[in-house]
């Protein structure tokens, strides 16, 4: 058995039809276009990432600021 019930032989023949249908090169640039869709989405989440970051330490550092100025007042 397969994946989900599907044999060995079962994926080699879909596998051999597509190939057939739409040809290697088309199947080559498919998957090139599929590459490069997903190396720009992992782009967009790491840049994404970094920005929810940098944001985190700009307001732990006003926070900081803030209770520096409140200790300041008290002093005062």
């Amino acid at each position: 058995m397969g994946v989900g019930g599907i044999s060995m032989w079962q994926l080699l023949i879909i596998l051999l039809i597509v190939v057939l249908i739409f040809g290697t090169k088309r199947l080559k640039t498919l998957g090139g276009d599929l590459g490069g869709a997903m190396k720009s989405f992992r782009k967009a989440m790491d840049s994404e990432e970094k920005e929810v970051e940098i944001e985190k330490l700009g307001e732990s550092s006003q926070d900081a600021d803030f209770a520096d100025q409140k200790e300041k007042t008290k002093r005062k």
